[in-house]
This record gives structure tokens, C-alpha cells and sequence, in this order.
């Protein structure tokens, strides 16, 4: 039976070409509009590290003095580099890292290739298993290399080919800074949409090129890159030990919600500690984060992103009104077909389902044009300066909901058309013809 629905569909749309073109055309203009601004969403509000990130938490202390102090505001985003220590030091969970940015020169070995200024990742060992960094060869260095200040180094795989041909250059040295580093690991291709570790940055841009141990980095004074909030006297050194400034990132991992709670009590009771001691004068005021909900507080999604999809749906919309109506039309112009096939035996429900299954393959249509539209589109967002721009790509989820919404909207918007269409009454229609 669906195939003859099939064939009566493909006659009608035959009989009343330009009234199906508008009818495909309104649906593959508000399909491609919001296909194009809700892939952008999805590829911006996405997970960084599906069936990890629910494990992984962001942690915030009140560190600073009193002045300008409000009651009921969020804490600082970013550690002193006391409490960063202290805190990797006593180890409360399962893993933890603390790191900050920077911009290190590099001076290669090849002859033809110049000195180069690179990002750099200065943080612990633990950063690489925490966030499943993938490697192309070798491995990230030890918590005992941490202690020891050693001087190993992890290079991205674009820097890599830049220095070695992408060969495997675990082992060589790389010259950093005027001093020598031991390569211990190369990355495979990694960027984690967003770079959820550190929003202080590029939020969608790519990962750093090189990555130190925190502790090498500042034993060398390295310079270091993104915010810092300091209050007090700091004495010109932001970034000794005991500044009252706010700079460091810090990550921790807990396996289940039972060490996520109790290492919440941990930060309320260090926060006290401190207090005490007389490092901490704010009430204590702590907070901890998963990565999608430290995402959220964040609001890592532009505004304007959000903004056109909900226009884009809005207009989807629209051309579904224009849809119902062209419908409607095109089934009451047919009114003695129907009437003549209500009157051989055809139920309503026959009816029913027949005016559906065309309003299917008009959305159907409708996907296959909107589809190019959409790849349209997201072409032309790639035109644009913004970082996330690159990432502009339809993957296979994309696909399929883009022929699934066709479909389903053209659908909904064949339900009041077919239903008017199965109430046409045969007697009145047999007397017209």
C-alpha cells in the first residue's frame, strides 16, 4: 500500500509541478537556515571529552582581602600559586593539575628553519592522563619529574614536523628558551572543541605547541600568557610563591560522586585552614564545577550564536506556515479525485495516510535541497575571522537530522491539509464533476 501511495504522490507532483517546487523550496530554504546555525551550536555547545568530562572538575577558592568585597559573589576563577601547590601536593583526588599559558622561543637545529615563538602549556604530569591526550609517540613525563624540575619537554605533532619531519624525536633535545630540553613525547592531533582546560584563551582555538612542567617554567622564568588578578602588594613578583594574585588554572579528577563530595568538604575545610591562618580574610565562599557545567557558567556559546538559531528556527517556521497553506491548496484543488476514490471504498484513514506520505516526499525533497543550502551556508561561515569558523563541518549526526527535521516538518505541516482532505464529502463532489 505505501507504494502506491508512493506512485500517487510522484502523479501528483508530476500534474502540479511549480505548486510542488514552491512547496520543496519553502521547506529547503527554512531547513538550510537552520541547519546551517544549529550545526554551529551543536560543534560549540558540544561535550570536549564525551564519557570523561562528568569526572573532571573545576575548583574555586576565595583568596583575596576584604576591600571591594561583596557578599554572595562568585569566587575567582583562576588559584593563587600557593593554593595551586599546596593543593597538588596533598593530592585529595583521584588526579589534578594546575597550568597556566605562555609564549617560549625556540631555536631549531635545521639550518633552513628560523627561530620560532610558539605557545606553550607550563603544568603537571598528570594534565595528559586527566584529559586523554592522544600521543604519536612517547608519553607525558612523571610526578617525579614535576619534583625535580626536570627539563622535558611534549611538542604538538605540528610542531613536531616543523622541527623533526614528524619523525619520532622522542629522546632528542630541542633548545628552549637558550636552554635544552629532552623530548619525552609527541602529540597525535588534538583540540578539544571547546578548550575547555583554559577559557582565559582562544576559547575554540588550537592547543599550544609545546608543553613544560609548571615547575621547569618557573624556575626559568618563562614568560606566561592569559589573566592575572592581583590585589595587595605583590612586590613586582606576580608569580613568586606567596603573591596575592590569581593566575593559575587547576583541574581535578574524581571518579565518583562520592569523592566529588567529600572533596568538596576538603576545599570548604582547606578554605578554613587558611582562614586561620590568616591567608584567607572573605568568608568562605567555594565552588566545584564539572567541565560541562564550568562550561555553562562561562557561557563559552557567543550570544549571537544562540541568537540565529533561534531567527533560523523562527524561519523554518515560517516556511512551514507557507507549506500548510500551499498543502491545503493542493489537496482541496483535488478534491473530485478524492471524492470520486471515497466513493469506490477508500477510508479516511486511506486518505489520511496517502496526503501524509506526499507530504513526506515533499519534505524529503525539501532535505535534499536544504542539504546543499546547509553545506552552503556552513561554507560560508568558514569564510569568517572567527576561530570556531574552521570547525563549520555537517558529520553524520548532522546529516541525519537534517532529513529527519525535513521530514518531520513537512509532516507536521501535512496533518491539517490531509486531515480537511479525508473530511471531503463524496456525495457533493460527484454532483460538481
Amino acid at each position: 500500500m505505501f507504494s502506491y501511495y508512493l506512485q500517487l504522490a510522484l502523479r501528483s507532483f508530476r500534474r502540479n509541478k511549480v505548486l510542488t517546487a514552491l512547496m520543496v523550496l519553502a521547506i529547503a530554504l527554512g531547513i538550510g537556515a537552520s541547519m546551517t546555525t544549529l550545526t554551529v551550536f551543536y560543534i560549540l555547545s558540544g561535550d570536549p571529552l564525551p564519557g570523561k568530562s562528568q569526572t573532571l572538575f573545576y575548583p574555586q577558592l576565595e583568596p583575596q582581602s576584604m576591600d571591594g568585597y561583596t557578599a554572595g559573589e562568585e569566587p575567582p576563577d583562576q588559584f593563587t600559586r600557593f593554593d595551586a601547590e599546596k593543593m597538588l601536593r596533598e593530592k585529595k583526588g583521584d588526579r589534578q593539575a594546575l597550568m597556566t599559558g605562555g609564549g617560549v622561543a625556540i631555536e631549531p637545529d635545521k639550518q633552513d628553519l628560523s627561530p620560532l615563538v610558539v605557545d606553550a602549556r607550563y603544568t603537571s604530569g598528570d594534565f595528559f592522563q586527566m584529559f586523554e591526550v592522544p600521543f604519536a609517540f612517547g608519553n607525558g613525563w612523571s610526578a617525579g619529574d614535576d619534583e625535580h624540575h626536570a627539563r622535558v619537554a611534549v611538542l604538538s605533532k605540528e610542531l613536531n614536523d616543523k622541527l623533526f619531519g614528524g619523525a619520532n624525536s622522542v629522546g632528542k633535545s630541542v633548545r628552549i628558551e637558550q636552554n635544552e630540553f629532552r623530548v619525552i613525547g609527541v602529540l597525535q592531533e588534538w583540540r578539544p572543541t571547546p578548550r575547555f582546560y583554559d577559557l582565559n584563551m582562544d576559547r575554540y582555538g588550537d592547543v599550544e605547541q609545546l608543553f613544560l612542567p609548571f615547575s621547569t617554567a618557573i624556575d626559568l622564568k618563562m614568560g606566561r600568557n592569559g589573566s592575572m588578578d592581583c590585589w595587595g602588594d605583590s612586590g613586582g613578583e606576580e608569580t613568586s610563591l606567596n603573591a596575592p594574585c590569581t593566575w593559575i588554572q587547576y583541574w581535578v579528577q574524581l571518579d565518583t560522586p562520592e569523592k566529588a563530595s567529600q572533596y568538596r568538604q576538603y576545599l570548604v575545610n582547606y578554605s578554613d585552614e587558611q582562614r586561620k591562618a590568616g591567608r584567607y580574610e572573605r568568608p568562605t565562599n567555594v565552588r566545584l564545577r564539572s567541565v560541562m557545567e564550568w562550561l555553562d557558567y562561562k557561557r563559552v556559546v557567543p550570544n549571537d550564536i544562540k541568537l540565529q538559531t533561534w531567527l533560523a528556527f523562527g524561519f523554518l517556521l515560517v516556511c512551514l506556515v507557507n507549506t500548510v497553506g500551499l498543502l491545503l491548496a493542493k489537496f482541496m484543488r483535488r478534491g473530485g479525485e478524492i471524492g470520486v476514490r471515497r466513493a469506490l471504498g477508500a477510508s479516511k484513514r486511506s486518505i489520511f495516510a496517502q496526503a501524509l506520505v506526499e507530504a513526506g516526499m515533499v519534505g524529503l525533497a525539501g532535505g535534499i535541497v536544504g542539504l546543499g543550502l546547509a553545506l552552503l551556508g556552513l561554507w560560508a561561515v568558514r569564510q569568517q575571522p572567527a576561530s570556531y569558523a574552521e570547525l563549520a563541518h555537517l558529520d553524520p549526526m548532522m546529516l541525519a537530522t537534517t532529513f529527519a527535521l525535513a521530514i518531520v516538518a513537512s509532516l507536521l505541516a501535512g496533518l491539517l491539509p490531509a486531515w480537511r482532505a479525508c473530511q471531503i464529502t463524496p456525495a457533493i463532489q460527484l454532483k460538481s464533476q
